[in-house]
């Protein structure tokens, strides 16, 4: 199931932006920016066929992580097509850079940094790199648009929106491109948020489809994106008072700026301690974890599932469709926050600071 595919039945409008960036100085950075559904990766599709028509090399960076089309989901993604194509879905990533949620509010300069990134990755071989954004237009999203037109300055930066619903971004993201506005088409529709659950259900089934399970050695892949694994191991009688005080069987933990613990609840009763003194993370919180596996420069070689941890003997047991060679490149395994089945069920998200 996809949100867009290609085709020709657009508005005249976009067949003159199409005319516009065949006509620019190359190469061209073009940042698609609108609200949920309104037409941004039906639009680059359009684009990018018609481009390729005309025999220009055309890169996509796809950071719509949320409805990702370029598998998989949860990150932000390059891809070179080789020929016209129907859905960027078709479409082989050459990078990624991981987010590891499909809701990045918390996460905005992540986006903008995969994003320039990426932008930066393309420009070496593409006449014309093509950047589709998320629908995410207000709140941080606003601010999350502005950081990522401040670091990769695209020439054009197009908007989608209905009755100048955008004026304010517009307005913010004016010095660092120029700005054009389009009228969200009359064809656009709108996906209940069960169909965007279900596509995205579709995706991930789709990626893990081929994964196995495979042993990570937390001694040689450092873990990243969380507290866990920071400082020293807590000692037999730290994580004996704590499970004493507070009724909690302490799987794992250590001592830094505070302690941090790894626990699963014993009794149901009242606990009041001070998160500046201690983290304590549920274990169940672990379990089907979407984690990324990075490799020295910083970007993505694909992503897992995390399925246990053996915290006494540092490793970790990870669903993947990654290959063993590839995996011989990872330096990092990075916590995500959304908790997903190989199935594409989503098990649901987690808050920065819960990890």
């Amino acid at each position: 199931m996809n949100k867009a595919g290609y085709t020709e039945d657009v508005p005249p409008d976009r067949f003159e932006l199409l005319d516009k960036i065949a006509q620019s100085e190359r190469p061209i950075r073009v940042m698609l920016i609108g609200g949920t559904d309104s037409g941004k990766t039906t639009l680059l599709t359009f684009l990018a066929n018609g481009l390729i028509e005309m025999g220009l090399r055309v890169a996509i960076i796809d950071s719509d992580v949320g409805q990702k089309g370029v598998l998989p989901p949860a990150t932000v993604s390059l891809a070179f097509p080789e020929g016209p194509f129907d859905s960027i879905s078709n479409l082989k990533a050459r990078a990624h850079y991981f987010i590891g949620t499909t809701s990045p509010s918390q996460y905005t300069g992540e986006m903008a940094v995969g994003v320039k990134r990426l932008v930066d990755i393309a420009v070496q071989d593409a006449d014309v790199v093509l950047v589709d954004t998320t629908g995410f237009v207000t709140g941080p999203g606003v601010e999350m648009k502005r950081l990522k037109a401040e670091l990769v300055r695209p020439e054009l930066i197009v908007f989608l929106e209905r009755e100048n619903e955008l004026s304010h971004i517009k307005r913010l993201l004016s010095p660092y491109g120029e700005v054009l506005s389009l009228s969200v088409s009359g064809r656009a529709r709108e996906h209940s948020r069960e169909e965007r659950r279900e596509i995205r259900r579709e995706k991930w089934g789709a990626y893990f489809s081929s994964a196995g399970l495979i042993n990570v050695d937390l001694n040689n892949v450092v873990p990243t994106g969380t507290e866990l694994f920071r400082g020293r191991p807590l000692t037999a009688e730290e994580k004996e008072l704590l499970s004493s005080l507070f009724k909690w069987l302490v799987l794992s933990g250590w001592k830094s700026e505070r302690y941090t613990v790894v626990k699963a609840d014993i009794e149901s009763v009242p606990r009041h301690y001070s998160k500046f003194v201690i983290h304590a993370v549920d274990f169940e919180k672990l379990s089907n974890l979407l984690v990324g596996f990075i490799d020295k420069d910083g970007l993505c070689l694909g992503v897992g599932i995390l399925k246990w941890i053996n915290f006494s003997e540092m490793n970790a047991q990870v669903l993947t469709p990654i290959s063993l060679e590839e995996l011989e490149r990872a330096v990092e395994l990075r916590f995500g926050r959304i908790r997903v089945l190989e199935s594409g069920e989503e098990l649901g998200l987690l808050r920065r600071e819960e990890l």
